[in-house]
């Protein structure tokens, strides 16, 4: 992801560690960009999974008796679901 076009840049300073930038430095070298980009989309990457999104992300609720269902009751769900696709009286 390159964020030179994409948005404006703020500069920050950052403790790391001496090894974490030892792989960024080799992994910077083999994929041809710099640490630099790597280091952002690592903050990225952060940033996103600690987002507090302001809408859930499964907005619609299902039927269903409102509990998980057992090993047995999951088979015979999945049996009766084939029995409908294949038009015969047994799950194959």
């Amino acid at each position: 992801m390159d964020y030179d076009w994409y948005m404006p840049m703020k500069r920050t300073n950052v403790y790391a560690d001496p090894e974490d930038l030892a792989i960024i430095k080799e992994a910077a070298k083999r994929r041809g960009i710099s640490e630099a980009e790597i280091i952002r989309q690592g903050i990225h990457l952060a940033a996103m999974a600690n987002r507090v999104w302001d809408e859930p992300l499964f907005s619609r609720t299902f039927e269903g008796p409102g509990s998980t269902p057992s090993k047995v009751e999951v088979r015979d769900a999945v049996a009766d679901a084939v029995r409908r696709e294949t038009g015969s009286g047994t799950a194959t």
